[in-house]
C-alpha cells in the first residue's frame, strides 16, 4: 500500500563523483506519490547518475536515497524503469508478450513464471492497449509500440513509480501524444518521473522539473514562463535541449 503522507523518492545531501570527479554535489529533493516531474539538464550533467541513484544501482559518496523510506535495493519492486535504448537482435525470436514477462522476474525466486505471473503480464499488456500485439515478434513492432511494449514491462513489476529516460526519442508525434495520454492515466495510481530533453513537455503534463547540472534546482512548471526560460538559458532558446545552465536565483530547492 502506498503511503500519501511519505515520499515515494527522497534525496538528502547527495554527493557522487566517479574518479575524484564530482558529478552531483548538495542534491535534496523529494518526489510525493502520484507526482509528474521531469528531469532536464546538459548531457554529463549527471541526469543518468541521478536516475542510477534512484534506482539504488549507484551508492552516493554522501548522503541519503530513500524509496518509501527505504534504501532504494530494498523496494526495487516498486521501481518500473523504461531505459532510452533497448539494444536487442533483430532475428532473436522474443514475442512482445516474453519481453513484457521479463519484467516479473524481479518476483521471480526460482527463475519461472507463476499463473500469477501471466495474468499481471496481460494486465500490463492490457493497460498499455497492446494485449492484441502479445504474439507479435518484439521486431516487428514500430517505434511507439515498441515504447508501449517497454513500459507495460516495467509496469508488469507492479510498482509505484515509473521512470522513463527519454521516451519520446524515437517515436513520432502521434504516438508522442499517445504515450502522454497513457501517462496521464497510469499517474493516477504512480508517480511519474521523466528525463527528457523537451522542455516544452513540461508546461502541459508536469508539476516540476528537476533541473540537473551538477547540482539540482526544482521549480513548478506554473512558473516556467517564456521569460524564466529566457531567463534560464540566457535568451538561447537552442539551450533548452543541449545546453541548460540552471540560474540558482530563478529555482526553489527542494
Amino acid at each position: 500500500m502506498i503511503n500519501c503522507m511519505e515520499p515515494a523518492v527522497q534525496l538528502k545531501n547527495i554527493c557522487f563523483s566517479y574518479d575524484n570527479n564530482p558529478t552531483l554535489t548538495d542534491v535534496n529533493f523529494s518526489i510525493s506519490p502520484r507526482d509528474t516531474v521531469c528531469v532536464i539538464g546538459p548531457n554529463g550533467g549527471g541526469k543518468t547518475t541521478l536516475i542510477k541513484l534512484i534506482l539504488g544501482l549507484l551508492t552516493p559518496d554522501k548522503g541519503t536515497v530513500r524509496v518509501y523510506g527505504r534504501c532504494p535495493q530494498k523496494e526495487a519492486e516498486r521501481i518500473g524503469y523504461v531505459p532510452q535504448y533497448t539494444l536487442y537482435d533483430p532475428s532473436f525470436p522474443i514475442s512482445v508478450y516474453e519481453v513484457v514477462c521479463m519484467g516479473r522476474l524481479v518476483h521471480s525466486h526460482n527463475g519461472g513464471y507463476t499463473d500469477k505471473d501471466r495474468q499481471e503480464t496481460m494486465a500490463a499488456l492490457k493497460s498499455v492497449g497492446i494485449e492484441d500485439l502479445a504474439r507479435r515478434p518484439f521486431s516487428s513492432l514500430s517505434g511507439g509500440q515498441r515504447q508501449r511494449t517497454l513500459i507495460a514491462r516495467a509496469l508488469a513489476h507492479e510498482g509505484d513509480i515509473l521512470i522513463l529516460d527519454e521516451p519520446t526519442s524515437n517515436i513520432d508525434h502521434r504516438s508522442e501524444q499517445q504515450l502522454f495520454d497513457l501517462l496521464a492515466t497510469l499517474n493516477q495510481r504512480m508517480a511519474i518521473i521523466m528525463v527528457t530533453h523537451e522542455v516544452g513537455f513540461a508546461s502541459s503534463f508536469f508539476t516540476r522539473v528537476i533541473c540537473v547540472n551538477n547540482t539540482v534546482a526544482v521549480h513548478p512548471t506554473s512558473e516556467l514562463t517564456g521569460e524564466l526560460i529566457r531567463d534560464m538559458y540566457n535568451n538561447d532558446l537552442r539551450m533548452i535541449r543541449h545546453d541548460h545552465h540552471c540560474d540558482n536565483k530563478e529555482h526553489t530547492h527542494g
